[in-house]
């Protein structure tokens, strides 16, 4: 039996390394089947709107929209209501099925059966 992944990334562009970390790990495992949750929370909440991925660089790494794509295609986003509001992120800001939703929402997932959690 397969767990679920939850990612939380909460480092942007400003922890180039980190955020590309999450999204490269979040990615991969849907791209092997897992059932993927990707948590954008900080900095990250940025990724959820059109643009911000394709201007991310980061030598050596996979583009970050490829892997936000993937993500997306294959499991779940989802952008932090507080991270979101701090920033002015209204949802019809979000790349279609990138979602809004708060901390209940992600302990929830974090603490269903057969769940593994990572933050970066």
């Amino acid at each position: 039996m397969s767990r679920n992944l939850v990612v939380k990334c909460t480092a942007g562009a400003e922890d180039a390394e980190r955020c590309a970390q999450a999204f490269t790990m979040a990615a991969t495992a849907a791209a092997s089947g897992a059932q993927v949750s990707l948590w954008l929370t900080g900095e990250a909440a940025w990724f959820g709107i059109p643009g911000r991925a394709e201007a991310f660089d980061l030598p050596h790494s996979a583009p970050l929209a490829e892997l936000r794509d993937t993500i997306i295609e294959l499991g779940r986003i989802t952008v932090c209501t507080q991270c979101a509001a701090r920033r002015g992120i209204e949802p019809d800001q979000l790349i279609p099925g990138v979602q809004i939703a708060g901390a209940a929402s992600f302990v929830a997932e974090v603490l269903s059966e057969d769940v593994q959690a990572l933050v970066y």
